[in-house]
């Protein structure tokens, strides 16, 4: 039996989701759906600049699995830009990363940072150190995306009340 997929971690949902040629309608055109997780795997590498090692650990996946969602992302956006095809994002088995709040204790100023990046040393305003955590709470919110990404969720679901 195949291992259930993993969940990808991602930064955040484009809020950008349906890109298509110029002048023809949309009910002519075919689609090549990109999955979530195949956009943060491109926003990583190409967009940020990170080695695949490095992209692969913020999206808490192995390196080999890293390359075979890259090289399956390329491969589709390549398909619709010299097919001249709609590119729609959506689907995929991931969680989102949840952010950590913080206030400055003297100029009041609240900032959000992702999980894994450290404690801040001091306020991105004015510079001082007296900060506190504005809320507590995180993890990571579970995205039951219709498609694929549910299926997988149900499945792994599933598996865990048998044991």
């Amino acid at each position: 039996m195949a291992r259930p997929r993993q969940c990808r971690r991602v930064g955040s949902v484009p809020e950008s989701n349906y890109f298509k040629p110029r002048g023809i309608p949309i009910s002519a055109l075919e689609e090549v759906v990109l999955t979530v997780d195949e956009f943060e795997a491109i926003r990583l590498a190409d967009l940020e600049g990170l080695y695949q090692e490095q992209a692969a650990e913020r999206m808490n996946i192995s390196r080999q699995t890293f390359g075979r969602i890259i090289e399956s992302g390329h491969r589709k956006v390549a398909d619709a830009l010299v097919g001249g095809k709609a590119l729609k994002i959506e689907g995929g088995a991931f969680e989102t990363v949840s952010v950590r709040k913080f206030r400055c204790q003297d100029c009041q100023h609240p900032w959000e940072l992702p999980y894994g990046t450290g404690r801040p040393e001091s306020c991105p305003s004015c510079r001082s150190r007296n900060i506190r955590r504005a809320e507590e709470g995180g993890g990571t919110n579970r995205r039951l995306v219709p498609g694929q990404g549910a299926l997988i969720t149900k499945r792994i679901q599933g598996e865990r009340r048998k044991s």
